[in-house]
């Protein structure tokens, strides 16, 4: 068995061959984006916990039309914070983005973060998915 780590906390414990079964990832996204942040200072941690209450089993990202959802920091600057994210489709990323529980998710985020965030789109082609291993963990 192999413990998955996201972030500071660890999702639980996986079988090492349904790891590796999901390693490489032929991605089914046609719209995607990477926003970068920054969170007012010393409050990068607390951005990154909000963001990813997103992936917990009642979070904004269990939509199945959701392929990748990711969130980083930046190595030299700990307030920034990256989110990338990948969609079946456009039209499913508004869907999911205009209900009333990514509203309130972005109501709480507001106050972190200090600034405009910066959007680029970017759509996922495929590598490493580690959010499968998210959804692995939940049906462990």
């Amino acid at each position: 068995m192999v413990e998955r780590p996201v972030g500071r906390a660890y999702l639980g414990t996986i079988n090492a061959a349904r790891i590796a079964a999901i390693q490489e990832v032929d991605m089914k996204a046609t719209f995607g984006f990477r926003a970068t942040m920054t969170a007012a200072p010393g409050r990068g941690d607390e951005l990154v916990a909000l963001l990813l209450t997103a992936v917990s089993d009642t979070g904004l990202v269990t939509n199945k039309d959701c392929v990748l959802y990711r969130v980083g920091r930046s190595a030299s600057n700990p307030d920034v914070v990256h989110v990338t994210e990948g969609w079946t489709t456009k039209e499913a990323h508004a869907a999911n983005f205009s209900s009333p529980r990514s509203q309130a998710l972005i109501a709480r985020l507001a106050p972190l973060v200090t600034g405009e965030a910066q959007y680029q789109d970017e759509v996922p082609v495929g590598g490493t998915l580690e959010a499968g291993a998210v959804a692995l963990a939940r049906s462990a």
